[in-house]
């Protein structure tokens, strides 16, 4: 992917790094409006990340605290449902040994706590902004007192049914 094909994307060479780099992302209107559609929101009124790159044992680590304004759709009533987020993350990161090939399977689990892996020794700032905030929005959003009603099911599920109601009657 690159970096125009991304919905905000802010990166950073490991050797800019030194001893550590803080930076606070605001993404502009049209960069929000990309993140807003990328992540499906009604609209993403705010954002902001301030983030801490600093090395640590066996690489590095990626720090900091997202706040937002967006609005989902709730998934019931389609209605605006107005969420705001304010969330610490700290992510650890590794550079890769030696580079991927596109085919090549990467196995995750639940379970795994690796460290992300950096390749051609960039970290993008923006993206890792970006993925905390989807991860703290609601997959299923539904507003409060919204519930499903299950339709009731037809009393004769057959095509010929309808079929079947114009059928003439014999009253001869």
């Amino acid at each position: 992917m690159t970096a125009s094909s991304l919905a905000y994307s802010d990166p950073v060479r490991l050797h800019q790094v030194g001893a550590g780099i803080s930076r606070t992302l605001t993404p502009d209107d049209a960069q929000r409006g990309r993140i807003a559609k990328a992540l499906d929101l009604a609209s993403l009124d705010s954002f902001e990340a301030d983030v801490r790159l600093e090395p640590s044992a066996g690489g590095w680590t990626l720090s900091g605290r997202v706040r937002a304004h967006a609005v989902q759709t709730c998934g019931l009533t389609l209605e605006p449902l107005p969420v705001d987020i304010d969330e610490a993350f700290s992510i650890a990161l590794t550079e890769s040994e030696e580079p991927r090939s596109e085919d090549e399977e990467i196995e995750i689990t639940l379970e795994d706590e690796s460290p992300d892996l950096i390749e051609n020794g960039v970290v993008d700032l923006g993206q890792y902004a970006v993925e905390q905030l989807a991860l703290q929005l609601d997959p299923f959003p539904r507003k409060p007192g919204a519930e499903f009603v299950q339709p009731a099911e037809p009393t004769e599920i057959s095509p010929f049914a309808i079929l079947k109601a114009l059928r003439p009657t014999n009253e001869g």
